[in-house]
């Protein structure tokens, strides 16, 4: 039997998934850093905390292969300490714990002050906006709200992040107002449903006030809006981004499918005909919005001719930025009770050809813009290239702006306005002015 060590405690957070967990493991770093704890993200430690991911198939076998890598460590003595927390372990804890007893212990998505507890810290209240940020240091998510109230048939989330919770503004203008102090110039605002923001405090959609309260944090220069719901839009937050520089022309719209039989299957409270009345809103109201959104292939019952309908939809609508899922069949959630009748062969042929037509749609717009000029915020540097993004560019999902090195010296984290050379599907080559 091994012994302990007796070196001093050295905390590993590991995070897996999307930008929520991101946030939260970076808000479970400030606290323990508050405690006077040794802590580091994705290096070495003798205790690790593994921030899993529980949203669909691939992200959940992700997130088993982790805790097993790391319990390996723990059983050849590397590691003496294995805890995991986030959307796994509060949709799955019992089975977990069944499965895989060797982890310490298994804590949910709002057992944050246990979870300290059992790394020897306390909670500390008064630490609003405290935290590790964990991005370049130029930007930083903020989240806004926890928890999602749409019914969505496919997705687990509400399982695992219960109901919509908001910040109050005030709370998160500190936060920014911390960040800022902190060198980040650019917010990332993230929550289940933007739009919905306010509804539960303020009894009213409030993102447009929440903000013009941002715009006001010295040292923030962007703001960019991360997973808006379509129904129930609040168009008041387009005035604001007409109006106020700080916010970039970006919206991350989350559509999912078009068919209407889809649509309602799904339970998204929309139709083909309202959606695209609303984006044609939104280019009206900001004729140069860039718009992401993701969409889901092989859903229960997803025909040729649905399929089909998609994909002029997408060949229509010309979206500057789009991902494409296949439909992943989850427990416990509405569309479980129906049958996973799309072979897998086919939803990944189907998600394929609509990246593939996305791909020539993105080349196409980005060869208008060579000899345009930008303002770019340098993220990093990577072999010969400075790499950047330009307001219409959420950091690891979108087009990157790449700048010889050789011809030209940059610092991480400023900005500098660019003029576009040349253009790939997804990659921009720029040179400064």
């Amino acid at each position: 039997m091994r012994t302990k060590s007796l070196k001093k405690n050295k905390i590993n957070v590991v995070t897996l998934g999307c930008s929520k967990n991101v946030y939260d493991s970076e808000v479970l770093m400030g606290q323990l850093k508050a405690n006077n704890k040794d802590v580091v993200h994705e290096e070495e430690g003798n205790i690790v905390v593994i921030n899993t991911c529980g949203f669909i198939n691939n992200a959940k076998e992700e997130s088993v292969n982790t805790i097993l890598e790391y319990l390996q460590k723990k059983e050849e003595g590397d590691v003496d300490k294995v805890f995991v927390t986030g959307c796994l372990s509060e949709r799955y804890k019992p089975d977990l714990e069944k499965e895989i007893p060797d982890v310490d212990q298994y804590f949910g998505t709002t057992e944050l002050p246990n979870l300290l507890k059992a790394l020897g810290a306390d909670y500390k209240h008064e630490l609003i906006g405290e935290r590790l940020t964990t991005t370049p240091k130029n930007y930083a998510y903020l989240k806004i709200a926890e928890g999602c109230d749409r019914p969505c048939s496919f997705c687990a989330i509400p399982l695992m992040r219960g109901k919509h919770k908001s910040t109050p503004i005030e709370e998160i203008v500190i936060e920014a107002e911390k960040l800022a102090a902190n060198g980040v110039k650019e917010l990332i605002l993230i929550a289940q449903d933007l739009t919905y923001y306010g509804l539960d405090l303020y009894k009213k959609r409030n993102l447009a006030e929440l903000l013009d309260a941002l715009v006001k944090v010295d040292g923030i220069e962007w703001i960019r809006l991360h997973y808006a719901f379509p129904t129930g839009f609040p168009m008041d937050v387009l005035d604001v981004m007409n109006r106020e520089p700080k916010i970039c022309n970006y919206l991350d719209i989350p559509l999912q499918h078009i068919s209407d039989s889809i649509l309602k299957s799904m339970r998204r409270g929309t139709t083909q005909e309202k959606t695209t009345k609303l984006l044609k809103e939104f280019r009206a109201k900001v004729p140069n919005m860039t718009i992401r959104t993701t969409l889901i292939v092989g859903y229960p019952g997803e025909t040729e001719e649905d399929y089909q309908k998609l994909k002029d939809w997408v060949i229509d609508m010309r979206f500057e930025r789009l991902g494409c899922f296949t439909y992943s069949h989850e427990e416990n959630t509405h569309a479980y009770n129906l049958e996973d009748d799309v072979p897998q062969e086919v939803k990944q042929e189907r998600a394929n050809e609509i990246m593939e037509i996305q791909s020539q749609i993105s080349w196409e717009l980005n060869q208008e813009k060579i000899g345009q000029e930008f303002k770019v915020v340098i993220d990093r540097k990577e072999g010969d290239y400075f790499v950047g993004r330009t307001e219409f560019d959420s950091p690891d999902v979108d087009n990157e702006v790449l700048i010889d090195a050789t011809k030209t010296y940059l610092k991480t984290g400023e900005f500098a306005t660019v003029k576009i050379t040349d253009a790939a599907d997804f990659d921009l080559y720029a040179e400064v002015v």
